[in-house]
């Protein structure tokens, strides 16, 4: 019998949180596959795959490859696939077990159903270490609750709420349907792994459960603040992916292009806000050559993004308009909590 849903859970020196993610997955049963992909580990993280494997042979599955990044294990782990629905889990995350019921729940009935679902929606958690109160990213005021949707059925998103790889689970044929192929060595791919497969999207479920919970905390974790300036190159990269492949032209719904277009405005501000936080000549004409390539490849989408708050604020001249987008962004971080 075919798996409901396939888990790819990317990992890289995961030893010491990799058993708390794998853990939380396990009570999903024999109806999920977990796919453990080892990228090249140089500490116990293999040995610990390859004993999930051993002890559930039926849920859990080792992949060991060479190192090449979050994007790479996540193509691994979708080539390998064998769910009706695709999902990945970070090693230094976990998921809520009432949360997971239901959403396998869901998925079980579309399938028995025939019904086509595209993308299962849900909640998610910001699990900040040392914060008592914890921040989730919900979408009740804009997504309809508990009922299959188009995108005619979407209200308005909110700057700050926006779909994250934590918040979907996406049917595995209309992944490869897409051709999704992330970039090898490259951190942020997730928003790449949402972003392109969008236009092929028709019908949804939004469940307004907190299934996902996502740790923020380490030092060394690709979101934080310093590690994302050091790494500037590969969230450009990443973000020049996205407006790659964003041709609204070709977009048939309305709300989905309008959407994207609203996600790579957030994309484009966080690529300028960490080029001018760097404080280097060389990041400043990255930045630029960055909304000169949106100016040329998607005009529509250029004069949206860069005349709207966000586009203004991210472009102010001089120091003393870097000044002023630097001190909106901490009054923005301080609110939501993020970084």
């Amino acid at each position: 019998m075919r798996k409901l849903l396939s888990v790819t859970v990317p990992c890289y020196n995961s030893q010491s949180y990799m058993k708390k993610c794998i853990d939380s997955l396990l009570v999903g049963g024999e109806r999920i596959e977990i796919i453990i992909v080892d990228d090249g580990s140089t500490d116990d993280t293999a040995a610990i795959a390859d004993d999930y494997a051993a002890r559930y042979p039926e849920i859990c599955r080792a992949i060991h490859q060479e190192n090449g990044g979050h994007g790479g294990a996540v193509n691994t782990g979708l080539r390998n696939a064998t769910g009706v629905f695709f999902k990945v889990v970070d090693s230094d995350d976990r998921v809520n077990k009432e949360a997971f019921f239901k959403l396998l729940e869901i998925m079980s009935k579309s399938v028995l159903e025939g019904n086509r679902l595209d993308m299962l929606i849900s909640n998610y958690v910001y699990d900040k270490q040392g914060v008592k109160h914890k921040k989730v990213m919900r979408y009740a005021t804009v997504l309809p609750t508990d009922t299959y949707f188009t995108w005619d059925d979407i209200g308005h998103f909110r700057q700050t709420q926006y779909i994250l790889m934590h918040s979907v689970i996406y049917r595995t044929e209309l992944l490869r349907e897409s051709k999704l192929e992330l970039p090898r060595h490259t951190f942020y791919v997730d928003n790449l792994f949402v972003f392109e497969p969008l236009p092929n999207v028709k019908v949804m479920y939004y469940a307004d459960v907190n299934f996902y919970w996502y740790f923020i905390g380490r030092d060394d974790q690709s979101v934080h603040e310093d590690v994302m300036i050091r790494r500037i190159d590969q969230q450009l990269r990443v973000n020049n992916m996205m407006i790659d492949c964003f041709n609204s032209e070709s977009i048939e719904e309305r709300k989905c292009r309008i959407y994207m277009k609203n996600y790579l405005m957030i994309i484009m501000t966080v690529s300028s806000i960490m080029c001018i936080l760097s404080d280097s000549e060389e990041n400043l004409v990255k930045k630029r050559e960055l909304w000169d390539s949106l100016k040329e490849k998607e005009p529509w989408a250029y004069r949206k993004i860069r005349f709207s708050i966000l586009g203004v604020w991210m472009n102010f001249p001089g120091k003393v308009g870097r000044k002023i987008s630097v001190c909106g962004y901490r009054v923005t971080q301080k609110i939501f909590g993020f970084n």
